[in-house]
């Protein structure tokens, strides 16, 4: 095939892919134009999660009229006269490539005002050809409408996610550059709703409770630390307050969103020997540094930096986080309730109940809680294949260890049982039956139980409002992000719903793309899963004794409903051989 030279519509597409990929990458550059142009109030509309309508509304200095049609050019920039400029960037934008990309992808209307002149400029492009230029009545700043986004590109538009993906994507980006830019007024309509406002006061804290909630936002501590060049102010988490992925680790340098792998994991080693496995902090940090010491023009999106002196960033970041944890992480009061939940065993605890385990919703989860197996998309619901036999044979309760393993006897061995991996199991099995014969018990809450989430985990939540009805949950809207859970199925009717509520949040926050078909199952694993005994929680014998009994009567014991085994088989042979009465392994 000869080499040609491409069209210049097909280039401007291939450019466009690197910058705009999703209807964010179109907010984040437009709210980075309007934060360059001093704006102190922008408002940002959405119609169909960005694919109808991203219209963004700014009050800051406006492009005069004679210089609008140069502004959807590409390269064409205020922000930079020669090569020497790129190592002082002190702007968000400088490489003149946001609107003529987005231009080229979209339908897109322009209308600016400066300060200084009484009439401004209207400008729209369709498709990266300039349509009109006229002269108009504005207010001074300017406002970027955004239509029909992908329109000539149908192969890009279907890559995009549902709408409640993309919206939470949207939500999540511009509350973070509310974080970074607190004096401004933030505001974000989603199909005619507000979804978040600010008042611009300069203050942090409020912002943090949109983007954690109140719970989570006081758990953070402040960080603010000083050395040479650098500058790191910001919140980390507490002990207490973790997530199982990184995705709550947000960096800014010199006010910009990046994602850094170097200064992600300087946050990390930070937390080292201080947090399980698996676990990672939240942290939201603000990094200084002079602008001649950081190279941002290495990406594109402008989502990556270079430092001149990165083991020295590296080093500065973990230290100020690793004083900051030493200076708020107060030693732990060790006592029996805190450390098993209860403070001693009792012959009939007071969650017994006829068909399981009752457990104490408050207690955080440890180390048998985790994800293993084939993850949280793997759902069993159809009996395994046994190992021998259809069912457990009949145990013989022998005790509990480390609070956390039943020890039991049957005819062909021992049985060292995960207490929390076989109550999930109990409790998925009982409400999945009650679910597939459409007759689910629910309580009634006397008082409701009343949740504030994020703006990105509400929307979630709607989304799966009628998969929890139909397992016994009643929600309604109370509220902006916040619901009232009026009952519960009596299943679980002994816990608090919100624990297991903000549990699928969680599940379907970082599984993007569940499938329709086992939408109740996975509700309904991550509810059991919230909601069954921890480890480290001592069970009565009673309990242990019903606990047994519940499992044994289960199609698929062997495994929890996320695919994690519950039991480990140690046979008779093995005993002896172990022990030489058979002779050496």
């Amino acid at each position: 095939m000869p080499i040609r030279i491409l069209p210049e519509t097909i280039a401007s597409q291939i450019a466009a892919g690197e910058v705009v990929d999703r209807p964010a990458s179109v907010v984040k550059e437009l709210l980075e134009n309007a934060i360059d142009a001093g704006a102190r109030q922008i408002e940002i509309e959405i119609l169909q999660a960005g694919r109808r309508l991203i219209q963004v509304t700014d009050d800051g200095s406006g492009i005069p009229a004679d210089e609008v049609g140069l502004a959807v050019c590409r390269h064409a920039t205020s922000k930079l006269s020669s090569a020497e400029d790129l190592f002082n960037i002190r702007t968000l934008g400088f490489r003149g490539e946001a609107l003529a990309s987005i231009g080229s992808v979209a339908r897109l209307t322009m209308i600016t005002n400066t300060h200084e002149s009484p009439v401004g400029a209207k400008l729209t492009v369709e498709g990266g050809e300039s349509v009109n230029t006229a002269t108009i009545a504005a207010a001074a700043g300017t406002r970027v409408s955004v239509e029909d986004l992908f329109f000539n590109l149908p192969a890009r538009l279907k890559f995009l996610k549902s709408d409640t993906t993309e919206n939470r994507h949207i939500t999540g980006l511009v509350t973070r550059y509310a974080l970074a830019y607190p004096h401004i007024r933030w505001s974000v309509t989603q199909d005619g709703k507000p979804i978040f406002q600010t008042t611009g006061s300069g203050g942090r804290f409020e912002i943090l409770q949109a983007l954690f909630g109140p719970t989570e936002a006081s758990k953070l501590m402040p960080v603010n630390f000083e050395e040479r060049n650098l500058k790191l102010e910001g919140y980390i988490s507490s002990l207490a307050l973790t997530r199982s992925n990184r995705r709550d680790i947000t960096l800014f340098v010199n006010g910009r969103w990046v994602q850094d792998p170097m200064l992600t994991s300087a946050v990390i080693r930070a937390y080292n020997t201080m947090l399980m496995v698996g676990r990672y902090p939240v942290a939201v940090l603000f990094l200084n540094i002079p602008p001649e010491l950081v190279d941002v023009n290495v990406h594109p999106a402008k989502a990556e930096v270079r430092f001149r002196d990165q083991d020295a960033v590296f080093s500065g970041v973990q230290r100020a986080i690793r004083r900051g944890l030493l200076a708020f992480t107060p030693i732990p009061d060790l006592n029996a309730t805190r450390l098993w939940g209860r403070s001693l065993p009792e012959t009939e605890g007071p969650g017994w109940q006829q068909n399981g385990l009752s457990v104490d919703g408050g207690q955080s989860e440890a180390a048998g809680g985790g994800e293993f197996g084939t993850g949280a998309d793997s759902i069993t619901t159809q009996p395994q294949p046994p190992l021998p036999g259809s069912h457990l044979p009949l145990l013989r309760l022998v005790g509990q260890v480390a609070s956390t393993y039943l020890i039991a006897e049957g005819p062909d061995g021992l049985y060292l049982i995960d207490q929390h991996a076989a109550h999930e199991r109990v409790l998925f099995d009982q409400l999945m039956a009650q679910f597939n014969a459409k007759s689910i018990p629910s309580q009634a809450l006397l008082d409701p139980a009343v949740i504030e989430l994020t703006p990105e985990k509400a929307g979630i939540l709607e989304r799966q409002l009628e998969a929890l009805l139909s397992l016994g949950f009643e929600i309604e809207p109370f509220g902006p992000n916040t619901f009232a859970i009026r009952s519960v199925p009596i299943v679980v009717d002994r816990s608090d719903p919100r624990l297991a509520v903000e549990a699928v949040v969680t599940a379907f926050e970082e599984d993007e793309t569940p499938l329709l078909a086992e939408v109740e199952a996975r509700v309904a694993a991550r509810v059991c899963k919230r909601m069954a005994v921890k480890a480290g929680q001592i069970l009565s014998e009673a309990e242990q004794r019903n606990l047994l009994l519940n499992l044994e009567s289960s199609q698929s014991p062997r495994t929890c409903p996320h695919g994690r085994p519950t039991m480990i088989h140690l046979s008779v042979n093995l005993l002896e051989r172990q022990f030489g009465r058979q002779g050496a392994l």
